[in-house]
């Protein structure tokens, strides 16, 4: 059974001013999640599940399934304000949905076959998209799951800092520890990150999560167990987020499952402020000229 590649889509892009998970960056106006399912397909993957706002249903289907039909399977799940779906009776006023490891609660019923998840405005690049359906295949277990690495020196931006969850890897290649360090930025000779106003260096070749996860089915249970914990104790903080990280700590601390940290050589590129648009629209057009996507993605 081929794995299925699930999508986080329903973000509201508060930093970037627009929706940027449908913004075109190729020459034909191609998005960046065009360029991962594009990569999906030829690793290997068998079905996209997109996580969107319901409101939103219409404009994805009206740009995918016309460049996917016969290509890839396709659903669409929806991440919404319902509590009642989880066994939760409270009604909690929010503006945002309630993050990452939330939005993956919605695909539990469309994901019978192991998966990875991917943000939808990231660019991370085909080496990366092959060793997951590696790993999906031939390595992944309900107690061994896997995260993408990426060397940190290639996931800035030159327009500000950005926040990274900075791995510590253990000798074999496992994940020990996940640091969300929120102001990462290149120094004059190496990169740093502040924290209390103080910074402090970090090695090139850190490896970090870029919400790149290889999961089995099995996760969802545990992520609705903690998640209905985590909607109880968070009533009165509005901005309270679930992360997929909380779920990764709360399995590596259990020890229910451990997660191959699996290191890429890929360039990440993704979009955090309108002025790496233009940077990200070069880094493709560089790849097309390079032979590595055609011009035209669909054609």
């Amino acid at each position: 059974m081929k794995p299925t590649l699930l999508i986080l889509a329903a973000g509201m892009a508060s930093r970037y001013g627009s929706m940027k998970q449908i913004d075109g960056f190729g020459p034909n106006g191609e998005t960046i999640i065009d360029y991962s399912i594009h990569d999906a397909i030829k690793a290997g993957f068998g079905k996209v599940v997109f996580i969107i706002k319901e409101e939103f249903e219409d404009n994805f289907k009206a740009i995918f399934e016309p460049k996917l039909k016969g290509k890839i399977a396709t659903d669409y799940v929806f991440q919404n304000f319902d509590l009642k779906q989880y066994g939760i009776d409270l009604e909690i006023e929010r503006a945002k949905p309630w993050g990452t490891g939330h939005a993956i609660l919605a695909a539990r019923h469309a994901i019978k076959e192991p998966f990875c998840v991917i943000n939808a405005d990231d660019f991370y690049g085909l080496d990366a998209f092959e060793k997951m359906v590696e790993f999906l295949t031939e390595e992944v277990t309900g107690s061994n799951y896997s995260m993408i690495g990426y060397e940190i020196a290639k996931t800035l931006s030159d327009f500000g800092s950005v926040s990274r969850g900075v791995c510590k890897v253990s000798h074999d290649g496992y994940l020990e520890e996940i640091v969300e360090r929120t102001k990462v930025f290149h120094g004059e000779e190496t990169i740093l990150y502040e924290e209390d106003e103080k910074q402090y260096p970090l090695a090139l070749d850190t490896r970090v999560s870029m919400n790149f996860w290889g999961f089995t089915p099995e996760v969802f249970k545990i992520s609705e167990e903690l998640f209905r914990e985590f909607a109880k104790t968070h009533t009165e903080d509005p901005k309270s987020e679930f992360f997929i990280p909380i779920i990764v700590e709360t399995l590596l601390n259990s020890e229910k499952a451990d997660f191959k940290v699996v290191p890429t050589s890929s360039k990440w590129f993704g979009v955090t402020y309108k002025e790496d648009k233009p940077v990200v629209q070069a880094s493709i057009d560089q790849l097309i000229q390079d032979g590595v996507y055609p011009e035209n993605l669909w054609n």
